[in-house]
């Protein structure tokens, strides 16, 4: 996954009004009842059957830290789907999301103008419809150059053109981000 990615997921996990379970056990039981079967957990999680099983079972207590890290994504990445449909939803419609981005922005103007790209520290209120479309471009399976685009046009209609208010005609380039965080 990419920055974008990433922070579009931290964001949406941030509603969660409970937390992921705690044990490797617990962990392992939600899967198993999520994707029907120790079969399907043993594929998705990289070990075999026996060893998902011993851990429904609590006969292995500790995973090893690469099978920890999987196992909590993959918990992570299913756990209370109507709430995380609910945020995204309600960010989409009425409230938008908060980006806070340190990049590199150029700009594409008219003559006379200082184009340089140079490194900005932007934190920024975008409306519900930009919201919108990073989450259908998400759920579209975008790749991250195109949600660093999308991003970018974001931005730069927000932040620099001030809604179609000023800058009319400017382009803004979005590179070399240095960290980027979302929330809802």
């Amino acid at each position: 996954m990419g920055i974008v990615e990433d922070s579009l997921n931290r964001a949406v996990q941030q509603a969660f009004t409970r937390p992921i379970p705690k044990s490797a056990g617990a962990q392992m039981r939600y899967l198993v009842k999520q994707l029907k079967g120790t079969r399907a957990v043993a594929e998705a999680l990289g070990v075999s059957q026996r060893t998902v099983e011993r851990y429904v079972k609590d006969q292995i207590r500790r995973p090893r830290a690469d099978l920890a890290q999987r196992l909590a994504d993959a918990v992570r990445e299913r756990w209370q789907p109507r709430v995380r449909a609910q945020a995204r939803r309600q960010a989409a419609t009425s409230t938008g999301v908060v980006v806070d981005v340190r990049a590199r922005f150029g700009f594409t103007a008219a003559p006379g103008t200082t184009d340089d790209a140079r490194i900005r520290h932007i934190t920024l209120a975008l409306p519900p419809q930009h919201a919108a479309r990073l989450f259908n471009a998400q759920d579209a399976g975008a790749s991250e150059q195109q949600l660093r685009e999308l991003a970018g046009q974001a931005l730069g209609e927000v932040y620099f053109r001030d809604g179609g208010r000023r800058a009319h005609g400017l382009d803004v380039e979005f590179t070399d981000i240095e960290q980027l965080e979302i929330d809802l």
